[in-house]
């Protein structure tokens, strides 16, 4: 599929009325978890669309510019309302956190896998292992307040226990600023695969940012709020993989071109049918902006569409979600990671009088008294041991022990 040779609607046809906008939602009780993880996905991808136009705005002098780019965003925005529309009332907060994490585990799993630059590659890995860490403290909170077996909402695809530990995650902010690919010696997937999972995690950090003060107990507010500020932290490092170079017209022409990559992956990867056509409707309409993006760019630039994509702008690998368990247990094993400027390092091989250590005791001050340590310590005092999901024994012996979290390891050098 190539978007660029593809017959496009003039941008101003294809607005729609409410009645397409408010459709009905999945059935939680039956939807299919890899659904739900593509619609909030793709939630995630039009926040990050509208973002990008609205920033630009603020950024540009010219009216008919600016004029153009809201012809563009208030189509992204009923994309938006419709994809938001999908979720049903009754699917609780954390219930729904649950599809947010599993999306980010094989999401950044699937992308590490593809993704042709090393160093990309080590930022997707590294992030992963925090993620996954995340699903777990999130499932255990559901387990104890709900009685809710998280396994139920991700359907066996993707497996919980722990991973780096959620103590061990905050890290010096100078530790999480990365280096920037270019654009135009990267390799089309990477430069997906960057504004992917940019856009995944600037929804999941807004996500947690927005309701962790909502939330009904005190151990899941700050729960929230503790993730969020590791969301922040991941924002930050897959942030900085973009290229910084590209001008106005080049951002919006690569956001429509990643929007329009992944609605025709949904389109292909999706099971319901009813929700596979918003898909397809949504793809033909991201082809409306995609070409309008590209006019732009060659009225006000002289430059075309061929200069961005050398390659001839064909869709690279489409985005297939599928578990990606023995993959996971894999990046598992580099559990005792932490970030040392642009680069990584083992805890027990860095200095130690490193910011680190300094800035991860000065934040976390008494670890049993944090949310994400309380929530397995009293799920372990309630029914014995702590919720888990797994085909087989932990891949790191230190993490294995069900009735105990391991508050030490990658955080505490000799653990």
């Amino acid at each position: 599929m190539n978007p660029f040779q593809q017959q496009a609607k003039e941008i101003t046809k294809i607005y729609k009325n409410w009645k397409s906008i408010n459709v009905k939602p999945y059935d939680k009780e039956t939807v299919d978890p890899y659904t739900r993880v593509r619609i909030i996905l793709m939630n995630g991808t039009e926040f990050e669309s509208v973002w990008n136009t609205s920033r630009l705005t603020r950024q540009c002098a010219n009216n008919d510019v600016r004029r153009a780019m809201a012809l563009i965003r208030r189509g992204e925005q009923q994309q938006q309302k419709r994809i938001a529309n999908l979720k049903p009332r009754n699917e609780s907060m954390l219930e729904h956190t649950i599809g947010y994490e599993q999306l980010a585990v094989d999401l950044t799993a699937i992308l590490a896998q593809r993704e042709k630059n090393e160093y990309v590659k080590h930022q997707l890995d590294f992030a992963l292992l925090e993620d996954f860490d995340h699903l777990y403290r999130y499932a255990d909170l559901l387990d104890y307040e709900r009685g809710i077996h998280a396994e139920k909402l991700v359907g066996k695809y993707t497996e919980i226990m722990p991973g780096r530990p959620t103590v061990a995650e905050p890290r010096s902010p100078q530790d999480d600023v990365r280096a920037y690919i270019n654009n135009f010696l990267s390799d089309p997937i990477t430069r997906l695969n960057v504004n992917i999972i940019t856009a995944a995690e600037q929804q999941t950090m807004n996500y947690y940012m927005n309701i962790a003060n909502l939330y009904e107990s005190e151990l899941g507010r700050r729960l929230y709020s503790e993730i969020a500020m590791i969301e922040e932290q991941h924002v930050t490092g897959y942030g900085c993989l973009k290229d910084p170079a590209p001008d106005l017209f080049e951002c919006m022409v690569m956001h429509e071109y990643t929007e329009a990559y992944l609605y025709w992956s949904c389109y292909n990867d999706e099971t319901d049918a009813r929700i596979k056509e918003i898909w397809l409707m949504h793809f033909e309409e991201e082809l409306s902006h995609l070409h309008f993006a590209c006019s732009l760019m060659e009225k006000y630039e002289g430059r075309v569409w061929q200069q961005l994509f050398p390659e001839g702008g064909e869709f690279p690998q489409l985005l297939n979600f599928a578990p990606q368990k023995e993959y996971v247990r894999e990046v598992l094993k580099s559990v005792r990671l932490t970030a040392n400027g642009e680069g990584y390092e083992e805890v027990d091989k860095l200095p130690g009088n490193f910011r680190f250590f300094t800035y991860n005791k000065g934040v976390s001050g008494n670890v049993k008294g944090l949310a994400s340590h309380m929530v397995i310590e009293k799920t372990i005092g309630k029914f014995g041991r702590d919720y888990r999901c797994t085909d087989k024994p932990h891949p790191v012996r230190a993490l294995d022990d069900t009735k105990k979290d391991n508050t030490e390891i990658a955080r505490v050098q000799g653990a």
